[in-house]
């Protein structure tokens, strides 16, 4: 069951800060949580338990051992010992966790933790020259669009599959689309790339995953995000950095025009209409709740 209800503010606990959230970010993942699928994530607080994994806001009291960080800076990171995000107060893991830089909106800075980061570490794994031909399987959503910017950023070329729906966006950044409600993917992807890709991001798995990964010209250059199955065919899962130093690289690329596409900003009042449609999928880009 999903619900409004008042908590006191969290006290943060050692290595944490507790943050008023100005902008809370929205991902596949919160809804994951919810329906218990990742129950180590919860950080055994007590239910009921607030949804949300990232945020941004002003930091209004440090837990013990807390380098780096002060009372009233704005930043931004992940809460990662269940605070959860859709709250006006929340903890975040301080380690996990870095300053706004001038010039960076909270809008902006609240979906660089999950789509940011990824964007980063997927790349950086990949480790494309400029000029070479990388598939962006799913690049409609917050994370692939966050990962097609980038890949443009880095010069490669970037072909991305996705709904009809997504289009729009993808291609707005540049993006050759592959719309598989349309089109036979592997066909359309084989006549724009007839020898195979340098390198495969896969934000979908399961029989999608299984469908793209003979595209590559080597299996090993395919890094999926999502599902765990692409060691069993040869390819890489993403090796994640949620570290400051990370966050901190994403917020310059972000300051450089590199920042995750937002596509929807709800107020918090509206979190469960913000969390259904990340849910069903028709969204494209990020989606944010304001919430100061």
């Amino acid at each position: 069951m999903q619900e409004f209800f008042e908590r006191p503010d969290p006290v943060p606990g050692r290595g944490e800060v507790l943050i008023r959230v100005t902008v809370a970010g929205v991902n596949p993942l919160d809804h994951a949580v919810r329906s218990g699928l990742v129950p180590g994530l919860d950080g055994g607080r007590p239910f009921p338990r607030v949804l949300g994994m990232e945020a941004a806001g002003i930091v209004l009291a440090l837990g013990e051992d807390v380098d780096g960080l002060e009372v009233g800076d704005a930043v931004f990171g992940f809460a990662l010992t269940g605070g959860g995000t859709y709250a006006e107060t929340t903890v975040l893991s301080a380690p996990n966790t870095a300053r706004v830089p001038a010039g960076l909106s909270a809008t902006v800075a609240a979906t660089l933790p999950v789509a940011g980061t990824t964007a980063v570490d997927v790349l950086d794994q990949l480790g494309l020259p400029a000029g070479a031909t990388v598939l962006v399987n799913g690049v409609g959503g917050g994370v692939g669009l966050a990962v097609a910017r980038l890949a443009t950023g880095r010069e490669l070329r970037v072909i991305g599959t996705g709904s009809t729906a997504k289009r729009e966006h993808a291609e707005a950044i540049g993006v050759r689309f592959i719309d598989y409600t349309a089109e036979d993917v592997v066909a359309a992807a084989r006549e724009l790339v007839p020898d195979g890709f340098d390198g495969i991001v896969d934000l979908v798995g399961g029989a999608s995953l299984r469908t793209v990964v003979p595209l590559a010209r080597d299996p090993r250059d395919v890094v999926a995000v999502g599902d765990m199955s692409v060691h069993d065919l040869g390819g890489r899962f993403v090796e994640r950095r949620l570290d400051r130093e990370n966050l901190e690289r994403s917020a310059r690329l972000a300051l450089d025009g590199l920042a995750p596409v937002i596509t929807a900003v709800y107020p918090l009042s509206d979190a469960l209409a913000a969390l259904a449609v990340v849910e069903n999928g028709h969204t494209s880009g990020k989606v944010v709740i304001k919430v100061a």
